[in-house]
């Protein structure tokens, strides 16, 4: 009969240990040791025949064809998939709670139509299932529900049904029988992953796992699991705001590069497709502080508004707040504002926040932060038909971005007039880009030719 032992594992980097340890000696964590049993197993001595098949082959010899893909009706779940669901493969789906990860998946199950689909949970009821479904828009007529906790009866009620899609919620609820562990620990976690993993390529049925998500963000459970999926989908977004990003945080099916978007209302999720529209205000003309750039977040460009707002500082110690934008680079960006310009902001507080809810790490936009910054402290209006992009150097200086062409594309798509450009760029781009001068490719090469070219208008 087999021992079971004890070991201590740390749930962020996966690093084992013989005893519980405070600080985890791998990664320099705190507190994230968790206790798990293992089974010590006497080796058979059984002699393993390698079959033809595992014997190496030259690359040329090997067959690839296009792996083929089941549409999701969902054209922002298809593009972050990069072209649709493959067959077979497991898709690990995270975000913090509240976020709608539930609501996304059943919607796309519900969005699948003729095909035969599978929502189990651990965490509610069918009654609960059914009156969230009647929320949302769509057809549930070949979509089977449950609610249960044991991996062995899910997989016996997916062989019964043979569905083509299932969806499993969550992972750090559902425990299988082989192990001798708590459900929601770092073996049972792992156990049932890898089981999902067997049972999906074996019988060639996609599946989404739901996963949680610790205080730091990432996803919680052992670090392994994410190894153990094909695809990781992080879902994230502010709950008090409408709008949602998915994320491919890996993807051995496509690229991780792309995004959806997509907006919460009382009936679901609604994609959107043209997020530049709905991130633009119509009434900010004549407003100062509001500069529009234009960002790239993956491979996809829209445009954003940045707004700021400068004041004397009421309490003698100036604040520095951002929202939707790192905190740190804009401290470096009022330095630069500083010593490069000349614009004495050491007693006015600065705050900062990016137009509908979105977190934005594009450098490209720092042109368009210091612009909205310089139009709230001397409350001057800036162009409506004017947007930014460029990132800004410690010089002072405007330094080249990526992809400016999708970029004054998709300025000229929604009607600017002007759009501002690093200069060392504008040679290199594409003649066509323009239009037929429809927009006004303008090259800066420092932050002081940007302004005097807002200011004057």
């Amino acid at each position: 009969m087999a021992k079971a032992t004890i070991q201590y594992v740390c749930s962020s980097c996966g690093a084992k240990a013989p005893q519980m340890l405070g600080r985890c000696p791998v990664c320099g964590e705190w507190g994230t040791y968790e206790e798990e049993v293992v089974e010590n197993q006497k080796s058979r001595g059984v002699s393993r025949q390698i079959s033809k098949n595992n014997q190496p082959k030259r690359l040329q010899e090997v067959e690839a064809s296009e792996e083929m893909r089941l549409d999701m009706h969902n054209g922002e779940l298809n593009r972050v998939l990069g072209g649709g669901l493959v067959p077979g493969s497991l898709v690990l789906l995270g975000g913090e709670p509240g976020i709608g990860k539930s609501t996304l998946a059943l919607q796309v199950l519900m969005q699948q139509g003729e095909r035969k689909t599978f929502y189990a949970s651990g965490e509610e009821s069918v009654r609960q299932l059914k009156l969230r479904a009647e929320r949302l828009a769509g057809n549930a007529e070949n979509l089977y529900i449950s609610s249960e906790t044991s991996l062995e009866r899910i997989l016996d009620q997916v062989k019964d049904l043979e569905p083509e899609i299932v969806v499993i919620d969550s992972i750090q609820t559902i425990g299988t029988e082989a192990i001798d562990a708590t459900i929601g620990s770092l073996s049972q976690v792992r156990e049932c992953a890898a089981r999902i993993l067997e049972f999906a390529k074996t019988r060639n049925i996609p599946f989404f796992i739901i996963g949680h998500i610790n205080k730091e963000g990432s996803l919680a459970g052992p670090k392994v699991l994410e190894h153990i999926v094909d695809t990781v989908l992080q879902f994230e977004g502010d709950q008090h705001n409408m709008y949602r990003i998915l994320r491919a945080q890996k993807n051995r099916f496509g690229s991780t590069s792309e995004l959806g978007i997509y907006e919460m209302r009382q009936d679901g999720l609604r994609e959107v497709s043209n997020p530049s529209e709905l991130l633009l205000s119509t009434s900010r003309e004549g407003l100062s502080g509001i500069a529009i750039a234009a960002a790239v977040e993956g491979v996809r460009p829209f445009l954003i508004e940045v707004q700021a707002l400068v004041s004397s500082a009421a309490y003698g110690t100036p604040q520095r707040s951002s929202t939707g934008f790192d905190g740190r680079r804009l401290n470096m960006l009022l330095a630069v504002l500083e010593k490069r310009v000349g614009f004495k902001l050491l007693q006015k507080d600065v705050f900062l926040n990016i137009a509908g809810g979105l977190h934005v790490q594009d450098p490209a936009i720092d042109l368009a932060v210091l612009a909205a910054v310089l139009s709230s402290n001397m409350d001057i209006a800036l162009d409506a038909g004017t947007c930014l992009c460029g990132e800004v150097g410690l010089a002072g200086e405007i330094r080249p971005v990526n992809r400016i062409e999708q970029r004054i594309a998709e300025a000229q798509k929604l009607g600017f007039k002007r759009i501002l450009v690093p200069a060392d760029q504008v040679e290199r781009l594409d003649t066509r880009t323009g239009g037929k001068d429809r927009i006004e490719v303008v090259p800066v090469k420092k932050v002081t030719d940007a302004f005097r070219l807002l200011i004057k208008g």
